[in-house]
Parts: C-alpha cells; sequence; structure tokens
C-alpha cells in the first residue's frame, strides 16, 4: 500500500434525508447533515460498515480513551480485529498549550515537531518540563486503563485509528503519529462524524481517511448524537476487559 492512497467510496443515501455527495482528494463523503446516530454504539457499527475492505488485513483496532472507546470496539467486533486503546498526551506549546509541537506515547515514544518548537521559540528546557508533566498524566492513564497489560504489537500492521469524531482534529493527530511511531506499516483514521473538509486538515497524518458522516453544519461532535452522555474510565476498562 502507498502513503496517502485514494480510497473511493460511495455511501448509499439515507432516506428521508436532504443528501449530498462530494469528493475530496482521499474519499469520497456523503453529506447527510441531518445524521443523527441513536450513540456511539450505532455510530461504531455504522463506521464499521464502511470498513469492511480491511475484513481480511492484519488489522488492529484502537481507540481514542474516553469516548472513541465504544466506537472502536464495534469495528473491532466487525472485522473481528483485535481492539486497544492507543493513550496519548499533546506536547503543546507553553505559551498556547492547543498549539501541539509534538505528541507522547507508551513505551517512551516521543513526536516531536523541531520546526514548530523553533518557530514558537520553546527552548529544550522547556520541552522538557512540557513532557515531563504530560508524561505523568500519560502514566496514570496507562496504569488505569492497562493494568499490567501490554499495548497490543502495531509493528507492520494495519492499524485504524477510532474516536466518535473529530472537531480540530488535534488529538487524532497525535494518536496517528505516536501510533507510526510504533511501527504501524499503514494508518487508517476513522471517524462518524466531522466537519466537512477535516481530512484536509490532516493530510499526510493517515493513509486513509473514512467518516460517515462529514457535514458542513458541524458544529461540535455531540450534536450527530442523540446520547452523547460522558465515557467513563470503567466504560473503557470493561470494553478491555
Amino acid at each position: 500500500m502507498t502513503s496517502n492512497a485514494a480510497r473511493g467510496c460511495d455511501f448509499p443515501p439515507l432516506p428521508n434525508l436532504a443528501n449530498r455527495a462530494y469528493k475530496s482528494e482521499r474519499i469520497e463523503f456523503r453529506d447527510t447533515v441531518a445524521v443523527i446516530f441513536e450513540d456511539r454504539v450505532a455510530g461504531g457499527r455504522s463506521l464499521a460498515a464502511h470498513l469492511m475492505h480491511l475484513r481480511d488485513k492484519d488489522v488492529v483496532v484502537v481507540g481514542l480513551p474516553r469516548g472513541g472507546v465504544p466506537v472502536a470496539a464495534e469495528v473491532a467486533k466487525a472485522l473481528n480485529a483485535p481492539l486497544d486503546v492507543i493513550l496519548v498526551r499533546k506536547l503543546g506549546v507553553p505559551s498556547q498549550p492547543e498549539f501541539g509541537m509534538g505528541a507522547i506515547g507508551e513505551n517512551g515514544v516521543r513526536v516531536l515537531n523541531a520546526e514548530v518548537a523553533q518557530l514558537a521559540g520553546v527552548t529544550a528546557d522547556e520541552i522538557a518540563r512540557v513532557e515531563l508533566r504530560e508524561r505523568s498524566e500519560l502514566e496514570r492513564r496507562v496504569e488505569r486503563f492497562r493494568s499490567g497489560r501490554e499495548l497490543v504489537s502495531l509493528e507492520g500492521r494495519v492499524v485504524i485509528v477510532v474516536d466518535d469524531g473529530i472537531a480540530t482534529g488535534s488529538t487524532a493527530r497525535a494518536a496517528c503519529q505516536v501510533v507510526r511511531a510504533h511501527g504501524a506499516s499503514y494508518i487508517v483514521l476513522a471517524v462518524p462524524v466531522a466537519p466537512r473538509g477535516w481530512e484536509q486538515d490532516l493530510v499526510g497524518v493517515a493513509d486513509e481517511y473514512v467518516c460517515v458522516t462529514a457535514s458542513e453544519t458541524f458544529s461540535s461532535v455531540g450534536q450527530f448524537y442523540a446520547n452523547f452522555t460522558q465515557v467513563t474510565d470503567d466504560d473503557v476498562v470493561s470494553y478491555l476487559n
């Protein structure tokens, strides 16, 4: 498979909805602005239907805690693939924490965009302090969600990174960077909902982009779910077990 491979997906129209198809440079989406999923499980089942072309591949499905895990669980079930979480922490520029200059993951993985850090005037000491703080929170989550379990090996495998939706894309970007650093050979970034043109802001992050509803009326992920109650740490542990 080549990097940033194109895949055309012509999703069937849904009844009683105003649909309009449009095509990005990587994947064709169908903009169904009225789609409301009952909950994350329903979103996961719908998403899984658009990932069946990967069923016979060596696939691992990883969910972003916490909201992405129920969605990922349905995808993993449909593809008969192992399920895990991808635990990441974004390394934010100290003066503007929402602006990522890199990310860290389990097993000491660190991805740093040196150009961004340099342009933002971030020193090596400042990077170290940010990483130390985020590493502490990462280790807390590893302890909570893994309870001694090792991360499923991603080396040389197709990895589907799943969340319940994408707003800014910063967490998804960090997750894909960490997955790549863990040796994934092909990365699919998959979500039930996202704003129209979402993949354009994530060019080069994944090899394939899949979304059920990419809407030009997007304002928040939660608007596309009838039930968007918070997923707890205990819920995540339950899915993994």
